[in-house]
């Protein structure tokens, strides 16, 4: 016969706001990444890669310098996230957050696979409200 293990309470320390952060955000760039990778196996997206042209736009530096920028951002908050000061650090996730909301939802103009591109909008739309809400409820000191 053996003895009875004692019960232990799994270990459940708080998480660290700007670890929250630059985990939402390292969320996000790989949902941001991975839908634009599967977007390649829509028929006909990489034939109008080809022909120069995504969606409506003609592939250009101006194209591509643009694209850089909006994957750029998020990718620098999760550095943004854990190393300014907590009140720029609150402040510049807030905005940043608050303007890829529509930047976010822009993607499904045109869209003509609704399911993928719609669970993919709406992944990357929770976890910016996370960031938002985990921005406006950072924990404050006693002065």
């Amino acid at each position: 016969m053996s003895t009875p293990r004692p019960t232990t309470t799994l270990d459940d320390r708080p998480i660290p706001v700007r670890a929250k952060l630059a985990a939402a955000w390292t969320s996000f760039m790989f949902l941001y990444a991975y839908v634009d990778i599967l977007n390649f196996f829509t028929p006909g997206v990489v034939e109008d890669i080809l022909d120069g042209r995504v969606f409506e736009f003609d592939l250009s530096q101006t194209f591509s310098t643009a694209a850089l920028i909006l994957v750029a951002i998020p990718i620098l908050m999760v550095v943004l996230s854990t190393t300014l000061p907590a009140r720029a650090a609150r402040n510049t996730n807030l905005v940043v957050a608050s303007l890829y909301v529509p930047v976010t939802v822009f993607n499904i103009v045109g869209a003509s696979w609704l399911y993928f591109y719609g669970l993919g909008i709406v992944l990357e739309l929770t976890l910016l409200a996370i960031i938002v809400r985990c921005a406006l409820t950072w924990p404050r000191t006693a002065s």
